[in-house]
């Protein structure tokens, strides 16, 4: 390689603004990257490119810096210059940043994949979810919200697109004030927050009112996401068993020996059980808590979600000392992809609320809080509440006569009142796990028991939702279910036969 004759090319411009050897080095970079200097290329050594070109030697050094700089070419001490190609960068590339090993640690829970994948599989056409707790998307209102957006859009005021009060949007904080009144609970827009949900409220409570290591009450079974923001918060998770009835006894004994500062609790349809605090429990319980100066954390999701009677007054209905906060959300009424819930606690609890929810969003979206205030003002969600609650007690007595039909002393389970869900218990032998191993072989996925606990418990517990389903896929579904029950009830009393003389059930 001649490179003499490529440098007798070089155009200099000493009158240029740029200097010397960024003009020499761009013109050798384009030689190079046309491979009229090819890879391997020996370049002279600095002092000979400098008489060649006629600059002093320091010049002749920054033009091969400049090079290597761009990774055109490969400086090696003692030996030479030499053309490296343009293609070097590409075949060295940096390594990737260590992503994971930046996290801070967090507390990992071996059902999160597990439920992250049944999430997932709601969307596959080949499959029937019967896990996500959600309202079916064949009812969201949308057309309802298309007609109100036409109609009212030339209403709207520039100002309503700006930055509105961390607390929501003052006419939806208005309109969710008369809702509440509907419900007994007669408070003024002051003592309202809006959310990104209630899972939203839930954690900003968290954030505000426990320190790690505090203690915190819950019911067993409880709404898994109560449970992962109390474990993440590094809070001290005790448990009460959720029955017909809640063992106040247990309770108040939690209150004397570990001074909780919350006990979160779903009163009505609860999640997932679907059972119903009787009325004289609720004020048992509010007794209770005022004596020890307990918070109580109320959700009130599923509480307009009524398929026989009217729900009992809520806990925040019922309070009378300024105890309970209270969590609702529109997403399992009309639907989630709102992200609006709201909560409703004493105005110096709000504003404390508001301070953190700044941290996270500033607000909840302008348009969202817009047009579900004009969907309440109009008087629309009583009506659509009544559609939902017709087609949804429909969907839960086609899942009980289907779960009677095709598994019969198999599941054992109550009729939920309300709510989206029937918990059952398996028959003995049988985990939900295992279940679910073999039920996702043919396309049928639902939410094993032990999501439902912070202690690993409920292996011999499902949760089935029926809200998402049409009475075909919720038939099919409990037939498939059956066929998969009688088929492991059969290997369990296969192997009780086996081991006729060693005591307890094989678990499979």
């Amino acid at each position: 390689m001649d490179i003499t004759k490529i440098l007798s090319q070089t155009k200099v411009n000493k009158s240029s603004s740029q200097p010397i050897y960024l003009q020499v080095a761009a013109f050798l970079a384009e030689r190079i990257k046309e491979n009229l200097l090819p890879a391997g290329t020996k370049l002279p050594p600095e002092r000979l490119l400098a008489e060649m070109l006629g600059v002093s030697r320091t010049t002749a050094i920054n033009i091969y810096r400049q090079l290597a700089q761009d990774g055109l070419v490969n400086i090696k001490v003692g030996s030479g210059t030499y053309v490296t190609g343009c293609l070097e960068k590409a075949e060295t590339p940096l390594p990737p940043i260590p992503w994971e090993q930046l996290f801070v640690p967090h507390l990992k829970n071996p059902l999160s994949s597990i439920l992250k994948d049944l999430l997932t599989d709601c969307s596959n056409p080949n499959n029937i979810s019967l896990a996500a707790g959600m309202p079916d998307p064949s009812l969201y209102p949308l057309k309802t919200f298309e007609q109100l957006l036409n109609k009212h859009i030339g209403n709207l005021s520039p100002l309503d697109l700006g930055h509105l009060p961390t607390e929501g949007y003052p006419p939806l904080r208005r309109a969710i004030t008369n809702l509440q009144i509907g419900k007994g609970i007669d408070v003024p827009e002051d003592n309202i927050l809006i959310t990104a949900g209630s899972q939203q409220g839930l954690y900003l409570v968290n954030k505000v009112l426990l320190e790690p290591k505090e203690y915190v009450i819950v019911e067993e079974p409880t709404y898994i996401g109560a449970i992962q923001i109390f474990q993440h918060s590094g809070a001290r998770i005790l448990t009460v068993p959720r029955l017909t009835e809640l063992p106040l006894s247990i309770l108040e004994d939690y209150l004397i020996r570990y001074r909780p500062k919350l006990f979160y609790i779903i009163p009505s349809f609860q999640n997932p059980t679907g059972h119903v605090l009787s009325l004289q429990q609720r004020q048992d319980l509010l007794k209770l808590a005022a004596r020890y100066q307990l918070v109580i954390v109320e959700d009130d999701a599923y509480g307009e979600l009524y398929y026989d009677q009217k729900p009992l007054p809520s806990l925040k209905a019922l309070d009378q000392h300024g105890i309970v906060i209270y969590l609702g959300t529109f997403s399992k009424t009309i639907f989630p992809g709102l992200r609006i819930g709201w909560l409703t606690g004493p105005s110096v609890l709000i504003k404390r609320l508001a301070q953190e929810k700044q941290y996270l969003d500033l607000h909840c979206n302008n348009i969202c809080q817009w047009l579900l205030t004009t969907f309440l003002q109009e008087g629309i969600f009583h009506n659509h509440l009544q559609t939902v609650r017709q087609e949804y007690k429909k969907r839960r007595d086609i899942m009980a006569n289907s779960i009677d039909r095709f598994c019969p002393d198999m599941l054992t389970y109550t009729l939920p009142q309300g709510g989206f869900y029937f918990w059952c218990q398996l028959p003995a032998g049988i985990t939900s796990t295992s279940l679910l191993r073999e039920t996702n072989k043919i396309g049928l996925t639902f939410v094993p028991g032990e999501a439902f606990y912070p202690n690993n418990l409920g292996n011999n517990k499902i949760r089935l939702c029926f809200s998402t389903q049409g009475e075909e896929q919720l038939t099919e579904a409990i037939k498939r279910l059956g066929k998969t029950l009688k088929s492991l009830n059969k290997k369990v009393e296969n192997l009780n036969i086996q081991s006729n003389s060693s005591s307890g059930i094989p678990i499979i």
